[in-house]
């Protein structure tokens, strides 16, 4: 009778201990706001996210705020904390936009992790309310990239996301796509350095850059920018797009040829693609612009460049 009772109290006891515990865990998020702040993991090839609870209300305070947690090692000691190898000096508030100062280490990183460690920066920043935009400076000098060109203004926008997908996973690939010229008559080759969450597929995050359009002045949108993308899938070595009716809407003095090979010559950049279908909203059967029949299988057309 008495063990009986020992075992009572003991499961009684363990039970008191789960019931605190999670009552615990509750006090410690109650009334406060809760943040992703990126990570890179220790090889340096993508960035994860990890929630910071703060009651922290105040825009300032909470970008210092933001800011010493991006320069502080998590508990996970498979990541370190973007702000790792160099310093932030300064940092400033100005409408929607920061502007942070970084000491001269900034520049010993390697490609990658550079633009991984601006991702998780631009990211963990702009989840504040009314900040939309992040700068960056070297010594008050504007940050630039691995090939010499000024990075400018970032947005979260500008390292791709998967929309509507929990998995917070960012990896840096670097594309080869197809613009127009100003004429809209020829194809132009752009390669373009993308920080993308790696549960998106290559030929999907491909599309996408293309509806989103240069990044220069000097090359011209091929794609409606309203178009949605649907879906990409690869089966065969055949690249299938399927688009929205936004796709059909002519919005510039781009041909057809222009518009079609864009997509295709860029998508047969991929290693796994050697053809490509496109499809608005899952048929083919439809001629775009009066001159292609969609439901033809287009291949690379390298005399259009």
């Amino acid at each position: 009778m008495k063990r009986k009772c020992s075992l009572i109290l003991f499961f009684l006891t363990i039970a008191m201990t789960f019931v605190l515990g999670g009552c615990a865990g509750k006090d410690e998020t109650e009334g406060k706001n809760e943040y992703s702040v990126y990570y890179l993991n220790r090889a340096e090839t993508k960035i994860e996210a990890f929630a910071y609870y703060t009651a922290t209300e105040d825009t300032m305070d909470l970008l210092g705020e933001l800011i010493e947690v991006i320069a502080t090692a998590p508990k996970d000691v498979n990541y370190h904390e973007p702000v790792h190898s160099f310093e932030i000096t300064g940092y400033a508030l100005n409408d929607n936009q920061v502007s942070l100062n970084v000491d001269e280490k900034y520049l010993e990183m390697s490609p990658t992790t550079e633009v991984l460690t601006r991702a998780a920066i631009v990211r963990t920043l702009t989840q504040m309310k009314g900040i939309d935009y992040v700068t960056m400076k070297v010594r008050d000098e504007d940050l630039k990239d691995n090939m010499g060109n000024p990075v400018g203004t970032m947005s979260a926008d500008q390292f791709v996301d998967n929309a509507g997908n929990e998995i917070n996973t960012y990896e840096k690939a670097r594309l080869t796509l197809y613009f127009s010229n100003e004429k809209g008559d020829r194809l132009i080759k752009a390669n373009r350095t993308v920080v993308y969450n790696s549960n998106i597929s290559m030929e999907k995050l491909v599309v996408e850059q293309l509806v989103a359009g240069p990044q220069s002045g000097e090359i011209y949108a091929t794609v409606n920018p309203d178009t949605k993308v649907i879906n990409v899938t690869v089966k065969d070595g055949t690249c299938y797009v399927n688009l929205s009716e936004e796709f059909l809407t002519q919005f510039s003095a781009v041909t057809p040829d222009v518009t079609i090979y864009s997509i295709v010559n860029s998508l047969v950049e991929l290693s796994n693609v050697n053809r490509v279908q496109i499809s608005i909203n899952g048929e083919t059967d439809t001629v775009f612009r009066e001159t292609y029949n969609l439901s033809t299988v287009f291949e690379r057309n390298l005399d259009i460049l």
